[in-house]
């Protein structure tokens, strides 16, 4: 008897995420963050019916001014895919992210803050985007104005204006605290970026294709914020400071055309001196010599600043190149429809 035989669709594996959280003042607000997170340890559909899971939480102590460490000790009692990492001291949110992220194990790391402004469940979402535009970092897109007060919302709009315009880097304007990034690659970041790096401007020197997910933001609740006036200045100050070398060209550049005009005014100078210009005695040479030497030490200065600009890359960690594996083999090829 023949036995007719019907092929069965082969099942896409599962998207394993890790959800690194970097927590400073979350003695408040974890819990209830981790109650929206429990569902989705369960594998789920994504809007576009890709399974997804939570396969672990991350939760960084950087030892902030509350309780959280009994927090993150309970929590981590409670729920068995709950792993705490803990830093010697406090080293910010940028260093305890990148510790997380170097900690995970999931195809995809997705970085969300304690407070609870970040719902997520848009984690599906984001795989979605993420494999339909094959981004290896899919940054959050807010539809909706930050709950930070109009100041700082258009302080920070004008800084990364500035830093992408100005400075040459990269996407800034997208950049997100609320971020999906493909695993092997934010444990690469993790491994090369050097103390100080603005992990945005880490990511953006070896990522792919860089996309954003809409989302909606919500209220910070009855928690002040970690950053005041002094730490938003340093915030700031860092990421101009790991955006590039692109100031330091500038001062390479200035350094060459103040010489070169120092030159021609000290030729023009020395014309009308010797065709019996009516100048006061002594000028003409103190000022071809103030000229020509400033021009020169100028120049020097921006010769040095080269060079400073190649360390500069060396000390901040900047790869030559990263080595991935093959994306169709990876998170990247599970996706509908292929």
């Amino acid at each position: 008897m023949l036995v007719s035989e019907v092929d069965e669709i082969p099942r896409i594996p599962v998207h394993d995420v890790s959800i690194v959280i970097p927590v400073y003042r979350g003695e408040h607000t974890l819990p209830a963050l981790l109650e929206e997170i429990v569902p989705l340890h369960q594998e789920f559909s994504s809007p576009a019916g890709n399974p997804v899971r939570v396969a672990e939480v991350l939760l960084v102590h950087d030892h902030g001014p509350d309780n959280s460490a009994r927090v993150i000790r309970e929590l981590a009692a409670k729920y068995d895919f709950v792993r705490p990492v803990w830093l010697s001291r406090n080293f910010g949110q940028h260093a305890a992210t990148l510790a997380g992220m170097a900690s995970s194990g999931g195809d995809w790391i997705m970085t969300i803050d304690e407070d609870g402004q970040y719902d997520p469940a848009y984690l599906g979402s984001m795989v979605d985007t993420a494999l339909a535009e094959q981004a290896t970092v899919v940054y959050a897109k807010p539809t909706n104005t930050a709950p930070h007060g109009p100041l700082r919302n258009f302080a920070s709009k004008v800084a990364k204006t500035f830093i992408e315009s100005i400075l040459g880097s990269r996407g800034t304007q997208v950049f997100h605290s609320f971020r999906l990034v493909l695993g092997e690659v934010g444990r690469s970041v993790a491994a090369y970026a050097g103390a100080g790096v603005y992990l945005d401007v880490a990511l953006g020197w070896v990522a792919g294709e860089v996309a954003t997910c809409p989302v909606e933001l919500r209220g910070e609740g009855d928690r002040p914020s970690g950053y005041n006036l002094r730490t938003l200045a340093s915030h700031f100050w860092r990421m101009v400071l790991t955006s590039g070398t692109r100031l330091l060209r500038v001062v390479s550049v200035v350094g060459a055309l103040m010489a070169l005009i120092g030159l021609v005014v000290a030729v023009v100078l020395v014309g009308n001196k010797l065709f019996g210009a009516d100048l006061l005695p002594g000028w003409t040479s103190t000022m071809v010599a103030v000229l020509l030497s400033t021009g020169a030490i100028l120049f020097a200065l921006g010769i040095v600043a080269e060079y400073l600009g190649v360390a500069v890359n060396m000390a901040m960690g900047k790869p030559l190149y990263l080595i991935v594996s093959d994306p169709d083999q990876g998170p990247l090829g599970r996706r509908r429809g292929r």
